[in-house]
Formats: structure tokens, sequence, C-alpha cells
């Protein structure tokens, strides 16, 4: 095959994947218009077209669908298989994806990236910060992070972070003359900050327990949000409770700028962990990734 259909193939894969020429000609290194021309080129050889194009969207027509199912996986396994020879290079080196949200990301990747870069200059890390439960395989992530009830059966997973509660929140202002919920059920009454994840396609229940019951409780209220510092920034400003990972609010809550309500009720989540599909495609660097990211009680 002649190295231009090549080139050509891999621009309109990276076009198919990001569904985006912008984002794709950034993957590749190249300018918008010359990744749309590199495009039409191959449109033109083909005598097809590949691709719809509109002013918000770029999506695949049906001989664009066929060609990329029938080539990207061919192109997916050369990359692999590039990966795995770099075992024999003297430091482990390679791309890694991963998806994970913004606590996760926070808490406990970027405190032990910040030891594993350094000694691993060869390997380069993307972090995706997304709040939802991507499918890693589809999306083309060599890995993501879940809160371990989370992580799906047929998948690989290590243990990345220890078990942590989540807290219910408010400003002292934000009691006043409303009062203290002493039981998870008191919620209905309460102006409560809510978080929307996409993968559900609503709103997140929050979750206690009493004598060793589950409870899952629809809150209501003014705010909503996607992520859990923007609810704590917002339960600061005295407009609702809040509901985040303990380690979140516990810096206000010891500055007396947040009052934790519900405790007795929160008991401990099982913690973040890194999953992904298959040990026989890991390559040496994810494998040192895995290892660095490991939690050691």
């Amino acid at each position: 095959m002649p190295r231009e259909s090549v080139n050509d193939l891999m621009a309109f894969l990276a076009v198919a994947r990001e569904k985006n020429f912008t984002r794709a000609a950034a993957k590749l290194g190249v300018s918008q218009s010359a990744l749309s021309h590199i495009v039409r080129q191959l449109e033109t050889r083909l005598g097809i077209r590949l691709l719809t194009r509109t002013t918000r969207a770029v999506s695949l027509t049906d001989a664009g669908e066929r060609l990329f199912l029938g080539v990207g996986p061919h192109f997916d396994e050369i990359e692999a298989q590039l990966e795995t020879i770099t075992e024999f290079r003297e430091k482990p080196a390679g791309n890694i994806r991963i998806t994970a949200s913004d606590h996760a990301i926070r808490w406990i990747i970027w405190p032990k990236l910040q030891r594993f870069l350094p000694n691993n200059p060869d390997i380069k890390v993307e972090l995706i910060r997304e709040n939802g439960l991507s499918d890693i395989v589809t999306e083309r992530f060599d890995g993501g992070v879940r809160m371990g009830e989370q992580v799906a059966k047929d998948m690989i997973s290590t243990r990345i972070g220890p078990d942590f509660p989540f807290a219910v929140v408010g400003a002292p202002s934000y009691f006043d003359g409303k009062g203290v919920p002493e039981h998870p059920q008191d919620l209905v009454r309460h102006n409560c900050i809510n978080e929307r994840l996409p993968t559900y396609g609503g709103f997140w229940a929050w979750e206690f327990e009493d004598n060793g019951k589950e409870i899952r409780i629809r809150v209501e209220g003014q705010l909503a949000f996607n992520n859990s510092y923007q609810s704590v920034e917002a339960a600061l400003e005295g407009l609702g409770l809040a509901y985040v990972p303990e380690d979140v609010a516990l810096p206000h809550i010891a500055e007396g700028r947040l009052r934790r309500v519900l405790e007795a009720f929160s008991p401990p989540w099982d913690g973040y962990h890194l999953y992904y599909p298959s040990r026989r495609q890991s390559s040496p660097a994810f494998v040192a990734l895995v290892d660095a990211l490991r939690h050691r009680a």
C-alpha cells in the first residue's frame, strides 16, 4: 500500500474517532485545513463520501462507517504491537490515556503521578476529567477509574485508593432558621445541591445507611452541578446542602466554614479502582503506571 494511502487512512480514522476536525488535527499535529484537505483527497480517490460535515458536527456516512469498522481495528492492533516491543527498551515508554473523575484525579492520581513521571521521562500520561462512566474500549482509553462497586465484572481492576465516606455539609448560615436534619429522610425538606451523572441521565441519589439498611434519597434544590468542587463552593455561600467526598469538605469543616450533618448515616464507600480490559494487551509503560497507582494500605 502506498505511504500516502496509509497516511490518508490514519487521518480519516482520527476524524472518525473524534467526530471533530479540530480535535483530530490537534492529535495528529497538523492544521485543521491540512487535515480536511487530506480527507477530501481520500474521498476523491475512492469516489465515495466518507464524512458528512456540518457547521456543528462531523458524522460518518454508511460507507465511512464500514471503512472505519473494517480498517480501524487493524491500525489498533498495529499500535498495540508497537507498544509491546517497548519492553526491549531500558526504560518503559509510550502514551497512556486514563479517564477519571475530578475527585479521583486530584486526590488519588495526581499525587502519585508527581512521583512517577520524573522517574519515567519516556512515558506520557493523558488524564481526561469525566464524571460519567465511559466505555473505555469504545473511547480508546487505556484505563478508567471508578469506585469499586461500579467496575464492570468483565474488567480487570486494581485498587488505587482507600475506602472513603461522603459528607453532607452546609454553611452555618444555611442552618439558621431551617433546623438541622437528624435523619436522611429529613433532607426532603431542605434545599439540596444536586449532582448530575451523564451516564445515568439524571441526578445522583444520595446514599446512606441506617442499621445496615441502605437508604437512597432523591433530593431537591435550586442548584445542580456535575462535580463536587462547585457543590462545595455553593454550600460555602449558604445556598444549600452539598453531598461530597469527605476529604473535599474536611478543610472547610476544620475552619468552621462548613458544618457536617448526618455523619452517623454515612458509611465508607468502596474506594477508587483503575480498570482495564486485558492484561495481554498491557504495555510495559501501562504496567509500570498501574504499579505506581496501586493502593498500599
